[in-house]
């Protein structure tokens, strides 16, 4: 017998050459009905691999978005099989997985369009319905060189040069399809219940503008028909809110063509973005954090000496400058490392909460990158806690609360997953084991129902990472929680403790609204652009009934500035009725009518975006009410 453990640290005995799928039934028939792949040591594996004694293993499923991966990537090898029948001629580039669903790049002799749709679908529904085993084939590397050159197929060939010397060349194999793919996949093509194909664009090879124009069907797929048409209602919904058509409309960001992936904030999304950054001072602030800035670039050196040189070099940016090799940095923490380390602390100064709001970069290829939720310049809210190891629950605990906090500001619900050790990872296995169980504990005593997500851990520690859920029931990875014994070694990190010895500290890495840019874009969504009263670029425009009472609107307009309102009069030669249109359509949560009787009143006639009239007001009583509002962030306006 051999002996594996599960990710509640039990144990399980199975039979020689037992698969994961086996002890998946082992465990119980839903879950061997449900399961899409497994984490087997951290990494992702396909439920027919088989097991060896002492390995650790986690079965996935459609709930975790490893398992959803294993699913959809599925999902678009059976398209591939299908447009291989429909279009024997057609060159298969990548079909990666993606959030949502997965896509397909190929060159072909005529390009689809979305009128194909129909029979590519039911090409695939024949695919699933003879029920095609996925089979795992690994060749030799000239062997599988050989065969793609024979089929003049540039594009694996390229892929399979690129890959190290000693990697594992793998294909997978379901019927009469074969492509090269590293998986893992379903154990058949019939356990793919519902899928539906959404659009088609072009995309170039590789990302890069200057090679290949391929043409990129993207789809998507559920285990129930149920979800999948809950998901195409909703992205319809999406459509109407996406953050890029509002983004444009309300005059709050762009893209430029000299920068892709690089976004230009405009006035009002400077205002909201100030906004934001207000709320996050305070609330910081609050529970003792002090705020630094680092350089954006620094040296080489101190990247390799971070870990980020070998685990995360392809997506960084380099530059020499005095003949020395730089990097623009992607990620905050190794500069609060630098400035923990600029003194010698003492266990009395610990914990030590030092936040910086950081631009980083990161190359994205261009074929994901997605209005602000997919960049490649963004700022993220880290901070960096160091603290003693005995400090490590109260100190998680904390941070939950707060991260609690903030999104159920902004009207979130919210869950939770425990990410485990990943196979590309720094570190000592006993470190690992204290990391994650100290993760595991805090959320154990929150009473936090979580998830695991094997192997999606950070590279130097477990995780723990939140997933908000907007108004349309989306979710959203944000904030999260990474404990680290790793960096502090690397950098050497000490501190004085009670027995006047040096010390190893803990460091938490934390991020709350994750990318700036991206929590705003996900705002937008969340309200549809339109903002609680707090956060809305303009709060109130003034409406004349008649030039005759510009004048007054410009006073009205005045006292609400000067109560530090956002306040414009719309003094144009537009009708009344367009004027209040106008302010509804871009998202002004008040509108004020002035007329004659308010005039000689001193109050205006209120009118709000969504609830209409609300009789007028005069204007001490109407600017109480909108300070209130914003000095509380109520979401109900």
């Amino acid at each position: 017998m051999i002996t594996v453990k599960l990710p509640d640290g039990s144990a399980r005995e199975m039979a020689p050459g037992s698969s994961a799928l086996d002890l998946a039934g082992a465990i119980g028939p839903r879950l061997a009905k449900a399961a899409t792949g497994a984490s087997i040591n951290g990494e992702v594996k396909s439920l027919q691999t088989p097991l060896n004694d002492g390995d650790t293993v986690a079965i996935l499923t459609f709930d975790s978005r490893a398992g959803q991966d294993v699913f959809r990537h599925s999902c678009a090898h059976v398209m591939a099989t299908a447009i291989m029948r429909l279009r024997p001629n057609t060159k298969l580039a990548i079909g990666p997985a993606i959030e949502d669903g997965f896509y397909y790049d190929m060159e072909l002799e005529e390009p689809f369009t979305e009128e194909d749709f129909a029979a590519i679908e039911a090409e695939m529904a024949k695919v699933v319905q003879e029920d095609q085993a996925f089979q795992r084939i690994e060749v030799a590397r000239e062997e599988a060189l050989k065969r793609f050159r024979a089929l003049n197929d540039t594009y694996k060939v390229e892929l399979i040069e690129d890959l190290p010397a000693d990697a594992p060349i793998t294909y997978y194999q379901n019927g009469d399809f074969t492509d090269l793919c590293r998986g893992p996949h379903l154990p058949s093509t019939g356990r793919i219940k519902a899928f539906k194909l959404l659009s088609v664009a072009g995309a170039y090879w590789r990302g890069d503008e200057k090679r290949q124009m391929l043409t990129r069907i993207y789809g998507t797929a559920f285990p129930s028909k149920k979800e999948l048409d809950e998901y195409v209602a909703m992205r319809a919904e999406a459509e109407k809110r996406d953050h890029r058509k509002l983004g444009r409309q309300l005059d709050l960001f762009s893209f430029q063509p000299y920068g892709p992936g690089f976004p230009f904030f405009h006035p009002k999304g400077v205002i909201v973005w100030n906004e934001l950054m207000q709320f996050w001072r305070e609330e910081h602030v609050k529970r003792g954090y002090s705020e630094i800035r680092t350089p954006i670039i620094l040296d080489r050196v101190l990247w390799e000496k971070s870990g980020h040189w070998d685990h995360y070099k392809e997506n960084m940016y380099f530059t020499q400058i005095d003949e020395r090799d730089f990097a623009v940095k992607p990620m905050n923490c190794p500069g609060s490392m630098l400035v923990f380390k600029t003194d010698l602390r003492s266990y009395r100064d610990l914990p030590l909460r030092l936040a910086e709001v950081g631009t980083v970069h990161r190359h994205e290829k261009s074929g994901v990158l997605h209005g602000l939720t997919r960049v490649r310049m963004f700022t993220q809210d880290d901070a960096h806690h160091f603290l003693t190891p005995d400090q490590i629950q109260e100190e998680v605990l904390g941070i939950i609360d707060f991260i609690g906090m903030v999104y159920t500001s902004f009207g979130f619900e919210y869950g939770v997953e425990l990410s485990t050790r990943p196979a590309k990872s720094v570190g000592s296995d006993e470190n690992w084991e204290k990391a994650t169980n100290a993760l595991r504990d805090a959320l154990d005593a929150k009473g936090m129902p979580y998830k695991v997500n094997a192997g999606d851990g950070a590279f130097y520690g477990p995780k723990i990472d939140f997933h908000i859920r907007d108004s349309l029931k989306r979710s959203w990875q944000c904030a999260t929680i990474q404990l680290d014994f790793s960096m502090p070694e690397l950098f050497d990190l000490e501190y004085i403790g009670p027995d006047g010895n040096r010390h190893r500290p803990v460091v938490i890495h934390r991020v709350i609204y994750g990318s700036i840019e991206r929590f705003l874009g996900i705002l937008i969504e969340h309200f549809a652009g339109a903002f609680p009263l707090w956060l809305a670029p303009v709060q109130a425009v003034v409406v004349p009934v008649a030039d005759a009472f510009d004048n007054y609107a410009k006073h009205v307009r005045d006292r609400l500035q000067q109560a530090g309102l956002r306040a414009e009069a719309d003094l144009g030669p537009d009708t009344m009725k367009y004027k209040i249109r106008d302010a509804q359509t871009r998202q002004i949560p008040y509108m004020l009518v002035v007329g004659e009787r308010e005039q000689a009143s001193m109050s205006a006639a209120i009118r709000h975006r969504r609830k209409g009239d609300l009789g007028a007001q005069t204007l001490d009583a109407l600017i109480a009410k909108l300070k209130e509002e914003v000095a509380t962030r109520a979401l109900d306006s």
